[in-house]
């Protein structure tokens, strides 16, 4: 049987990085789009970097001509379109980039494949966001609940949603959208807010710091373990049919839940002090409550809020026999774990 070729768009990120180490096991040769930056952007990968069956190349889904060359060199048998600037909040602050490389991206990336003549043998899988939905009255989510984006990031990716759907539809294209909701790791950037958490709890614990600033502590996500995810990707391009499946673990949990939870890890129990909710709530130690360790700042707040996003995976457990393996408590304690790790090494001074 001929070794299956796979390129991955976004390799260098969270999810890349875990479904590039599932491709590999699975005896795939694995191909990697690279952003250029001065300032090396590989660390995800570098575990895989010798690994003869990894190929990096430099590239970008915001160009058309450069993401086409690579496609007909390539000539994949499944591409995972997982690219995009992939932040909710930065998003409104560059909406015109969030729509090129998170829209547009997808669309460059369909007809690279139409344009290598590849349409009818290579099976193309898209990264949904759960954040397409929006407020929802209804939880929980399904394949078939309406979409109400309320962010430029959001947009974009129901942009790139339809035009899946749109390909597979007009072009007999094996494409699928994946829907996932929130899924982390200890390879989180720092800026979301699950691995901002950790990382702080983390360097307060060191008494590298003595307060973490948050947002709206009352949002509520269905948090899962990307490693999970990517795996549920790769069951999607192996299904005959192409489809959209939604990849969620069916539990929902606050922010509030989340820094409690991490610092009961380093043994801190906290307290809430004022109005639940208002910007003059503050978490204090509850065994000592003049230590203020979590402040409400506005700067964190979104021009528009997602109060809730819960998802039902009905059909991926039942087509795809995907299970999520990670629970919300062993993900936290993953991820504070490692980043007591990086704080004991040095790596989480700054």
């Amino acid at each position: 049987m001929a070794q299956k070729v796979a390129l991955i768009t976004g390799i260098t990120g969270q999810d890349g990085s875990y479904l590039a180490a599932l491709l590999l096991s699975k005896s795939y040769l694995v191909h990697g789009l690279v952003r250029r930056s001065s300032s090396l952007s590989t660390a995800r990968v570098d575990p895989l970097y010798n690994d003869p069956n990894l190929h990096l190349h430099y590239g970008d889904v915001c160009d058309g001509q450069a993401l086409s060359r690579l496609v007909a060199q390539v000539r994949p048998d499944e591409l995972y379109n997982l690219a995009a600037m992939s932040h909710v909040a930065v998003s409104f602050e560059v909406p015109e980039y969030a729509a090129d490389s998170a829209g547009l991206g997808c669309l460059r990336c369909l007809e690279a494949v139409r344009a290598a003549g590849l349409g009818a043998s290579c099976r193309f899988y898209q990264a949904s966001s759960s954040e397409m939905f929006g407020p929802s009255p209804e939880l929980p989510l399904t394949e078939l609940s309406p979409f109400r984006p309320r962010s430029p990031y959001a947009c974009a990716k129901l942009y790139a949603h339809w035009t899946v759907a749109t390909y597979r539809d007009s072009y007999g294209m094996h494409a699928t959208s994946g829907i996932l909701f929130n899924h982390e790791s200890p390879r989180r950037g720092r800026t979301f807010v699950t691995r901002k958490v950790t990382a702080g709890v983390a360097r307060i614990a060191a008494g590298l710091e003595t307060c973490l600033r948050l947002g709206n502590l009352d949002a509520a996500r269905d948090w899962g373990h990307a490693r999970d995810y990517a795996d549920g990707m790769w069951r999607m391009l192996q299904r005959d049919e192409p489809g959209d499946y939604v990849l969620a673990t069916g539990e929902m949990h606050t922010v509030r839940e989340l820094v409690e939870r991490a610092f009961a890890f380093v043994g801190v129990e906290i307290g809430w002090v004022g109005e639940r909710g208002s910007r003059g709530e503050v978490g204090v130690d509850a065994k000592i409550p003049g230590v203020v360790l979590v402040k409400i700042d506005p700067a964190y707040f979104r021009p528009s809020e997602v109060g809730t996003l819960l998802g039902d995976a009905s059909k991926a457990r039942e087509e795809l026999g995907w299970e999520p393996t990670t629970t919300f408590e062993a993900l936290v304690e993953e991820m504070m774990r490692s980043d007591m790790e990086l704080v004991a090494k040095g790596d989480l001074l700054t």
